[in-house]
């Protein structure tokens, strides 16, 4: 039995109202990406050899996009206990909030902004820093919660929403193993307690405006990907969705539910391979024959998945 999407254009998923602080936060987040890359053309103090704006770029950008994100979820219609939701999510942009603030005024002062414990301040804005994500972690799973138990009017987009959640959570979570000190540093400490890279020094050569390592691995991948599953699944399912009307496999609603759970299995594959590879303390660009191996292998098997899931559409 096949579920044909509705003519009309009640699939666009429209919250009935936004979260008002964090569409505001979305909205500096704008004016800050801007801004700083303004200043990264006009200031080029290096820090850990990279511009020292573009710290605060990249994170304008990722916290501009989650607040849209959030501010969305919040919004759903039939969202249960939308007070406590709306609430939860103005502690997560005071949290957004704290974190950008310090990231800019570390790069503003020409320093690093994590893993900086040189001096009480430092420790200070540090340990702040890592707890405003602590808490907005929590408030995200929180919201999760909520979300799960909303209704939504297409499996598909259901499935992409939950599992976006779950895998941006695990993602958020992988940034703790940067917290941990290297034997570099337990054995000289030098103010500086836990790393991005692995295997190699911070500060190394990496891959431009990224920065992540070309020499060893670098644990901002996994974090990077997995953080965005929730933007990545549900526009996936949205395209999906735009797609059937072009294409009559997609319009059963059956085939679109097993894409979206391929791409998740696949999205979470993708982290776990990305995670193995920076703990490996291999580079993005540089992996061993076993992790080759082991990623051509999965992504052959989820696209003969993936063709076989629209053969039976048609």
């Amino acid at each position: 039995m096949t579920t044909l999407l509705p003519p009309a254009r009640h699939d666009v998923p429209l919250p009935s109202r936004w979260h008002r602080p964090l569409l505001l936060l979305a909205a500096a987040m704008a004016v800050l990406t801007v801004l700083t890359a303004v200043l990264a053309g006009v200031d080029a103090r290096p820090v850990l050899g990279q511009d020292a704006w573009f710290k605060p770029l990249k994170f304008a950008v990722s916290i501009g996009l989650y607040s849209l994100t959030l501010a969305w979820l919040v919004g759903l219609s039939g969202l249960p206990r939308p007070r406590l939701a709306s609430a939860l999510a103005s502690v997560a942009a005071v949290g957004l909030l704290l974190e950008i603030a310090v990231i800019g005024g570390a790069a503003a002062a020409g320093t690093t902004s994590h893993f900086n414990v040189s001096t009480p301040l430092h420790s200070a804005l540090w340990a702040t820093m890592g707890t405003s994500i602590a808490v907005v972690w929590v408030v995200t799973a929180v919201i999760g919660v909520l979300v799960f138990r909303t209704p939504l009017p297409d499996r598909a987009r259901t499935l992409a929403v939950r599992a976006g959640l779950v895998l941006g959570l695990v993602g958020m979570a992988l940034a703790f193993l940067m917290t941990i000190p290297t034997t570099a540093q337990v054995q000289d400490f030098q103010g500086v307690v836990g790393a991005h890279a692995v295997g190699v020094p911070d500060g190394g050569p990496g891959l431009p405006f990224l920065g992540w390592s070309t020499q060893g691995g670098d644990l901002r991948i996994p974090h990077f990907v997995g953080l965005h599953a929730l933007q990545v699944l549900p526009l996936g399912a949205l395209l999906l969705e735009r797609l059937a009307r072009r294409s009559a496999a997609l319009r059963d609603g059956t085939v679109r539910f097993r894409l979206v759970a391929l791409a998740a299995v696949g999205y979470a594959g993708l982290m776990g391979w990305l995670t193995w590879q920076a703990l490996a303390g291999q580079a993005l660009l540089h992996p061993s024959a076993t992790l080759a191996v082991v990623g051509l292998a999965a992504l052959l098997g989820l696209s003969v998945l993936a063709a076989g899931a629209l053969r039976r559409g048609r």
